[in-house]
């Protein structure tokens, strides 16, 4: 049953603005959740967020950085549960940036959804996913916020 999320958007910026949306915690915390993140492997850090009872999930994901490879991948595990001490969820999360000649292709790969008990994590997790990408859009492009002027 193992199920992986998988993404790909563009952004019209180089790698290293990109970059810096993903591995900067004050950045992150703007389009992802409020974090401690650092981008050094081994260092354990977690994403807070409003805990949603119908998914088993008490608020908060508990990550360690995997792997970091300057500009072009990121992964680090991605741990949830109820609450207590108790995970449900033990996931990994892998950004990997392209450059392209105008800008960067980003691709996500989110796995360890394993169990049946992970599916509804799973599919708000699908559907969310792209919405983060927005937020980055957002954040990267502010003058272009719905404002056309055409």
């Amino acid at each position: 049953m193992a199920k992986i999320i998988k993404h790909q958007y563009f952004f019209a910026h180089p790698v290293e603005t990109v970059w810096e949306y993903l591995t900067n915690s004050a950045l992150m915390g703007q389009w992802l959740m409020k974090n401690d993140f650092q981008p050094v492997v081994g260092h354990e850090f977690q994403f807070r967020t409003g805990g949603r009872a119908n998914l088993n999930f008490d608020g908060v994901f508990y990550c360690k950085v995997l792997n970091i490879e300057p500009f072009k991948t990121l992964s680090y595990s991605w741990n949830c549960g109820p609450g207590e001490g108790r995970i449900t969820l033990e996931s990994v999360v892998t950004w990997q940036l392209e450059p392209r000649e105008n800008g960067t292709e980003v691709f996500l790969d989110h796995r360890g959804f394993n169990q049946e008990q992970n599916l509804d994590m799973y599919h708000g997790l699908l559907h969310g996913w792209p919405e983060k990408f927005q937020n980055i859009e957002r954040l990267l492009n502010p003058e272009s916020n719905g404002h056309s002027h055409a």
